[in-house]
């Protein structure tokens, strides 16, 4: 699949820039504007216990204004290829999710690459996990319905969080919600999609990206699946997923044959693959109809599951 999606033709104008160290810094310095969320819902910055020997974590929460009773919750994982990125560029997508689904939506904070290499990111966002089942009481949360979500590699952060909690026994998230998830770190070694008209996330940004979290150890055989969740061989047991991704996506092999891995260990998964799309589309042209229609995909998915 070649073409782009009808709705995301415009796309074809996106410079095709690669990230690498001195433009990764330029973007970190840029400071998201926070987005309100209106009367509807409300929205605060929490701050949890971090990891053994790390600071906090902090979490920007939205939940339903007037939420008295235990109610799901979202701990969602924002994007930015291990190196960059912040829970705000989320904000529009997180509020939609408090507001129509009646849920608490936590954006955890973590740090990034390569000044906080592997399993910083993961570890981070456990412990934003944990914190948040310590505070379900006052934050009216049920710890028997908290699903894990995250966009590209939050999203990966996000299943490689899923196997942590299922080997550590603490707390069982029911639910992963993997929007063209960043897997695989041996995609990097892959020489034959120089030709994908992929926008946003290129093979040079993939090849920095991973290298800045795992370092030497990237695409070599000691990966944690901690750091790259495709890596783990055996995934029964896991909690139930949905995973969207275009056939323009830089991820797009990784996730399906993810998403295929999952089925065969017996984990459901749901698995919506939009043709034309390339990666973070639903971010940069928001108001098309396709990634209206995303998002209304990962909403039904997450009020099912919850």
């Amino acid at each position: 699949m070649s073409a782009f999606h009808p709705d995301l033709v415009r796309g074809r104008f996106i410079p095709n820039v690669s990230y690498g160290r001195l433009s990764s810094r330029i973007v970190r310095r840029v400071k998201w504007r926070a987005t309100d969320p209106g009367p509807d819902v409300t929205v605060q910055e929490i701050v949890v216990p971090g990891p053994k020997g790390a600071p906090p974590v902090s979490l920007r929460v939205f939940q339903p204004t007037g939420l008295k009773t235990a109610a799901p919750a979202l701990l969602w994982v924002h994007g930015g290829g291990l190196i960059f990125g912040a829970p705000e560029q989320d904000d529009r997508t997180n509020i939609a999710f408090a507001r129509e689904l009646g849920i608490t939506v936590a954006a955890v904070r973590y740090r990034l690459g390569p000044d906080h290499p592997a399993p910083a990111a993961v570890e981070d966002a456990y412990a934003a996990l944990r914190g948040l089942a310590e505070r379900a009481d006052d934050l009216h949360i049920d710890i028997d319905r908290i699903a894990l979500g995250g966009a590209s590699a939050g999203g990966g952060i996000a299943a490689a969080l899923a196997l942590l909690a299922h080997d550590r026994a603490e707390i069982r998230p029911v639910f992963q919600l993997l929007v063209y998830p960043m897997l695989d770190d041996r995609t990097t070694t892959r020489t034959d999609l120089k030709s994908l008209k992929v926008r946003l996330w290129t093979p040079k940004s993939n090849r920095y990206g991973w290298s800045s979290y795992l370092g030497d150890a990237v695409a070599g055989p000691d990966v944690s699946p901690y750091a790259a969740a495709a890596r783990r061989e055996d995934l029964t047991g896991l909690p139930s997923a949905w995973i969207g991704v275009g056939t323009l996506d830089l991820f797009h092999d990784e996730d399906v044959e993810y998403a295929r891995r999952l089925k065969g260990s017996g984990v459901p998964c749901d698995l919506d693959v939009i043709p034309g799309a390339f990666h973070g589309f639903d971010l940069v042209l928001p108001k098309a109809e396709v990634s209206r229609d995303f998002w209304r995909r990962q909403a039904r998915a997450l009020k099912g599951a919850l």
